[in-house]
């Protein structure tokens, strides 16, 4: 570490989320490509009426899909056709991507036509978006298409870094509301030394000493606000200013 160098944090884990918007698993160790973590979003399911990538940004069409469960059966390289990925249902039955009727109990289950889609078989997605009836948002209590990152199930950046600190803010711009970190499902979660509030670029410490970078903040993009599940029915959740504290848009 040099002497322009400053210690902010431990990274203490790392996830992928190998099907969008379920949750994922907990990593000993990850590859980083230039699309993120090897084998994050590497399956999505596609509705197969409309065409659209399921996502948790409209949760009033699926309302249920952080109840599944998503692992890679096997280790992913690069270069290497990404492994079959286990579901977790809400109820605990396990489904694979292999299985012949893995469409149709999907499907069942979140009672809508799915089809699950490995990302080699796309090559352009669109995803939808809630926007709650908030002052200030580009549209209000409405429903909006997106176009996907190319290639990928990534909605925007394709690593989402969460600190503690930025967790210790948000619950104090609303104590009243709950931000768990499954919730914002990020892939790496690093504790903040001594109350530093971001990560900016500098040097970020692990147990093995080893230096971990962070890009620099010119190239970070703003998260939009975060509003909380749990407000009160008829009233509006409270927006919170600049919660990201410099990390990357999150990817759903």
């Amino acid at each position: 570490m040099t002497s322009m160098q400053k210690v902010l944090g431990s990274i203490v884990s790392l996830w992928r989320y190998p099907v969008k918007s379920m949750m994922g698993e907990e990593l000993n160790a990850a590859e980083v490509t230039k699309d993120g973590l090897l084998g994050d979003r590497a399956y999505a399911l596609v509705d197969s009426l409309d065409g659209k990538v399921a996502g948790a940004k409209n949760p009033r069409k699926w309302p249920t899909l952080f109840d599944f469960r998503a692992v890679l059966a096997d280790a992913t390289r690069a270069g290497v056709k990404v492994s079959l990925v286990r579901v977790a249902l809400p109820e605990g039955t396990i489904v694979n991507s292999e299985q012949p009727d893995v469409h149709r109990t999907l499907s069942d289950v979140l009672k809508r036509e799915v089809t699950l889609s490995a990302l080699s078989d796309r090559r352009a997605a669109t995803a939808e978006e809630y926007w709650p009836d908030i002052e200030g948002l580009d549209h209000r209590d409405s429903v909006t298409d997106f176009g996907l990152s190319d290639g990928t199930f990534f909605d925007g950046a394709f690593v989402h870094l969460l600190t503690t600190a930025t967790l210790g803010r948000l619950r104090a711009l609303y104590p009243g509301g709950r931000f768990e970190v499954r919730r914002l499902r990020p892939n790496i979660i690093i504790e903040t030394a001594n109350g530093e509030k971001g990560v900016h670029g500098e040097c970020l410490d692990r147990a093995n000493r080893r230096d971990w970078r962070c890009c620099s903040p010119e190239h970070h993009w703003p998260l939009r606000p975060v509003c909380d599940d749990d407000a009160p029915s008829g009233r509006s959740p409270q927006r919170c200013g600049d919660p990201a504290y410099g990390s990357p848009a999150q990817p759903r």
